[in-house]
Formats: C-alpha cells, structure tokens, sequence
C-alpha cells in the first residue's frame, strides 16, 4: 500500500512538472507575441487609438485569464497532494 502511494506521488510530481514547463513555454510565447504586436501597433499609425487600447486590454485580459488558470491547476495539485498524504 506504502508504495502505491509512492508510485501516485511520483507521478503527481512529473505531471506537475510537465504542466509547469508546458505552461511556462506558452508563456514566453505569448509574452514574445505580445511584444511583436506592440511593435507593429507602434507603426500602424491608421488604427486609431480606441482600437490599439482595445488590443493592448486583450492583452491584459489574457494575462489574468491564464494567471487564473494556473492558479486553479496550482490549488488542484495541491488537494491531491493533500489528498495523497492523508492515506
């Protein structure tokens, strides 16, 4: 029983680990495309300016959607990892 245990845990901690670095690429990703569409707004002078903020907001809608997302991934791993020390 002891090293079912051991065996879950371990596979909780690579599952974990994957999901961080899969999560972390994607974020430099995004953050990379974010600063090539800044760049490109810059020197669109034609869109006004209500449509660059509109853009620049998704943006930041995007951050807080996937700082939220990750929270929640973040506070699952924990309960199971509680969950897995309980037994």
């Amino acid at each position: 029983m002891m090293e079912n245990s051991k065996v879950a845990n371990q596979m909780i901690s690579f599952q974990k680990t994957l999901f961080e670095n899969s999560f972390n690429a994607m974020c430099t990703i995004q953050e990379q495309t974010e600063k090539i569409a800044e760049t490109f707004l810059k020197q669109m002078t034609w869109i006004p300016e209500e449509g660059k903020k509109s853009i620049r907001d998704s943006f930041e809608m995007y951050k807080k959607a996937r700082d939220t997302f990750k929270k929640t991934v973040d506070d699952g791993y924990t309960r199971l990892e509680e969950m897995l020390d309980k037994k």
